[in-house]
């Protein structure tokens, strides 16, 4: 039971790390992974303080969702086919931090954002200027982190947050279908009739 529930929530988390930000703005989107352009897009939700990312119900796969509340930097994930949700231990959820990879104050000088990050210092950072990705305004930025590895990330002003990304090997992604506007608060709680799943009890286990 426990791998199931780790393949199911990391499937999730995955596509986040190298792209994530905080964001001041309210609004949902669709991710698209580059390297997996035919596969059903993982759907974020952002709320003043909160996150979700979900994934839906498919084959073999059951369906899973990571909230995070940013303010007190916890995740917690939810698995929908078995009714259960799991408290991430903060080790766990540090390996992913989606909410704390790339914190942009500032989009017209992000760089700073980007080379106060403990992984990116001793790396580089320039803006290359103003473009349009999917008919969205943005400010790209070119960077390399403390190992050398070049990405790029395209921001948008309006939400403070990347709309598309590229890293090594091909590695990269956009969000589609982006909507603006209130988040419901729902989202971002645990469902009734959800029970507690102790993953250090089966870690030790």
């Amino acid at each position: 039971m426990y791998p199931r529930i780790m393949k199911s929530f990391c499937s999730v988390a995955v596509l986040f790390c190298a792209s994530m930000s905080f964001s001041q703005a309210e609004f949902s989107a669709e991710v698209v992974n580059d390297k997996r352009p035919d596969a059903a897009p993982t759907k974020i939700y952002f709320g003043k303080d909160k996150m979700r990312m979900e994934s839906a119900n498919r084959g073999d796969r059951e369906g899973s969702a990571l909230i995070v509340d940013i303010s007190t930097h916890t995740t917690t994930a939810l698995l929908d086919q078995q009714h259960v949700y799991m408290e991430m231990p903060q080790q766990m959820a540090n390996q992913s931090r989606p909410y704390d990879f790339f914190r942009v104050h500032d989009v017209e000088n992000a760089c700073s954002d980007w080379l106060a990050q403990e992984r990116n210092k001793g790396g580089s950072c320039h803006k290359v200027g103003n473009d349009t990705v999917n008919g969205r305004s943005t400010v790209k930025y070119e960077g390399t982190n403390a190992k050398g590895e070049a990405g790029t990330v395209w921001i948008d002003p309006k939400l403070q947050f990347p709309v598309k990304w590229q890293g090594k090997n091909g590695d990269g992604g956009e969000l589609r279908n982006i909507q603006e506007g209130s988040q419901p608060a729902s989202l971002f709680e645990i469902p009734a009739g959800y029970a507690k799943f102790d993953m250090r009890g089966m870690q030790h286990r």
